[in-house]
């Protein structure tokens, strides 16, 4: 592969704008009939006296998995530590107003798009910042956990790595709702090639995008401004270091780990590997899509059921050359 190396500055200088652009999908949302309800399970627990306990077992079940004592929820309660997290809730969110109209214009996107769609109940939770389970959508339910959104530079996250941390911040939860709600459209890939396992991932991106219009792309992807730059000036050269060695069609699975897989960089095993962004496999496979899409007549829907390595063949990609 070719050396890619540029510096900040040039980065900043030929592709400033384009990280910040909204994608191009926008729709008329205005008839769609679409209701948040929004239940504040981390004031209601974190508030609470614990005699008042059993009211919240019995109204959330599903919130106090067995078996744990009531002795261990009524120590949450008044645990400094948590204690505080949910005070940094609190000055973050506010009245989730704002979180609550959003998301209600992101449920509008996706009935559009999936009519049948049934808005969940949204109940806001802490989690003691799992954040490999910060959006969970369970049909009728959506838990989010609102401690891993207080923004990155939030003192609990000063252990973290950066990549890892990077997202947390409030203007990344709609986006990992939006991904949430677009796993259950996605149909399994009928293959294992790397080229399958790409373009499966640039479908959850292009839904992603679709039900959030007014989302930067960079934002959609969990990238920084420079992080997408790098990919978009670095495209044509990175395509042809896949395609010299031979991965598109490889099944190897250590493939979806160096390219696929949130990670601090992707893994090329050169020099470039300290510039790049993880995940750059998925951001190929959201320009093939982009790219299928714009060479095709399908709609969203058809375009979601198309066998991944039909959808590529039937492409037209070629990666810009900057």
């Amino acid at each position: 592969m070719n050396v890619i190396k540029y510096t900040l500055v040039i980065l900043l200088l030929l592709n400033l704008l384009a990280c910040g652009k909204k994608n191009d999908q926008e729709i008329d949302i205005s008839k769609i009939e679409a209701v948040t309800e929004l239940i504040r399970f981390d004031q209601r627990f974190y508030t609470a006296a614990p005699e008042e306990l059993g009211e919240l077992k019995t109204e959330f079940p599903y919130l106090f998995p067995e078996p744990n004592p009531d002795s261990v929820w009524t120590a949450k309660m008044k645990d400094e530590d948590e204690l505080f997290l949910y005070s940094s809730v609190q000055k973050t969110f506010g009245d989730f107003s704002d979180q609550r109209q959003a998301l209600t214009n992101l449920f509008k996107h996706v009935k559009y798009y999936y009519p049948k769609f049934k808005e969940p109940k949204v109940i806001a939770i802490l989690s003691n910042v799992d954040y490999d389970n910060k959006v969970v959508y369970a049909d009728s339910l959506l838990f989010v956990s609102l401690d891993v959104y207080l923004g990155k530079d939030h003192e609990v996250y000063q252990d973290y790595p950066n990549y890892i941390k990077q997202n947390f911040n409030k203007e990344h939860l709609l986006v990992d709702v939006a991904e949430q709600l677009s796993l259950p459209i996605l149909r399994p890939s009928a293959t294992n090639s790397f080229i399958s396992r790409i373009v499966q991932e640039g479908k959850k991106l292009y839904l992603t995008a679709a039900f959030l219009p007014e989302t930067a792309r960079a934002e959609v992807i969990g990238y920084n401004e420079l992080q997408y730059q790098w990919a978009e000036i670095s495209e044509s050269d990175i395509w042809k270091y896949f395609i010299q060695n031979e991965m598109l069609y490889s099944n190897d699975p250590n493939l979806s780990e160096r390219f696929i897989h949130d990670a601090p960089f992707s893994k090329f095993y050169l020099e470039v590997d300290k510039d790049s962004p993880g995940r750059i496999g998925a951001w190929f496979g959201w320009q093939i899509v982009n790219s299928f899409m714009k060479n095709s007549d399908m709609t969203l829907q058809e375009m979601i059921v198309t066998d991944n390595e039909e959808l590529f063949g039937k492409s037209k990609y070629k990666p810009k050359k900057k």
